[in-house]
């Protein structure tokens, strides 16, 4: 998988050493730099920590066509619809075939400087453009912000997203019978504090029959849930009430 991220004249290093961070985060590893306002690694790892392998692998170019040389599928990030016509994708729909291609070649992926990112001229030498919907008051994001969007994509169409641990202890789906003494502790408890003085107990009832079966709970939560409102009717007890 061989996906170069290009950053050409970036102007603030703390904007670059966000984007390596982003590129750690999201299994990113090739980084090229054209003509940086700045270049200090001990700098941008003191930013970015434990990033020291990206940096010490990044190359610095004076040329953007030079850094794009030996890549045969280059996509520019901008956030200005431009009168020229071009190959306008949303990074959704772009990460899919960025990372098809570079499973075989080499497809870059280009951010332009944070005042006026990509140029006309610089566009024109990628096969496509990507924006990112943002709010028409205020289109523009910042550098770092652009590239943690377009990477997490690119991370989900390369199928690494993280799957959700399973609990540590399992436990089985709540019974009716189960909901039904959490709704009968629930309401002992609910009247030994008169909380249906000026409420209506089979309403209030209801109500949390609906709560209960709005979202499936297991056997572990009821019995948390009846020991709440059980405990509730023994300390009123210990307290003579």
């Amino acid at each position: 998988m061989s996906i170069v991220v290009v950053l050409n004249r970036p102007k603030n290093r703390v904007n670059v050493a966000s984007v390596i961070r982003a590129m750690k985060n999201f299994s990113l590893t090739e980084l090229r730099l054209v003509s940086p306002a700045e270049f200090d690694p001990h700098r941008l790892e003191g930013i970015a920590h434990n990033t020291g392998d990206i940096i010490e692998q990044a190359v610095v170019f004076e040329d953007l066509q030079e850094a794009l040389s030996d890549c045969t599928h280059v996509v520019g990030l901008t956030s200005r619809l431009r009168a020229a016509k071009r190959n306008l994708q949303s990074a959704r729909e772009a990460a899919p075939e960025i990372v098809s291609i570079a499973e075989v070649d080499t497809a870059a992926l280009v951010l332009g400087p944070e005042d006026k990112g990509l140029t006309n001229d610089e566009l024109d030498l990628c096969h496509r453009s990507v924006t990112i919907d943002t709010s028409d008051e205020h289109p523009s994001l910042n550098l770092a912000q652009a590239f943690i969007l377009i990477a997490y994509e690119l991370f989900l169409a390369r199928g690494m997203s993280r799957s959700i641990k399973p609990p540590r202890r399992p436990t089985e789906p709540a019974t009716h019978a189960d909901i039904e003494l959490l709704c009968h502790d629930t309401q002992q408890a609910l009247e030994s504090v008169e909380f249906f003085k000026s409420r209506k107990p089979r309403n209030i009832m209801r109500t949390v029959r609906e709560l209960s079966h709005r979202v499936p709970v297991d056997k572990r939560e009821v019995k948390l849930l009846r020991a709440m409102a059980l405990e509730v009717m023994h300390f009123l007890r210990r307290k003579g009430v």
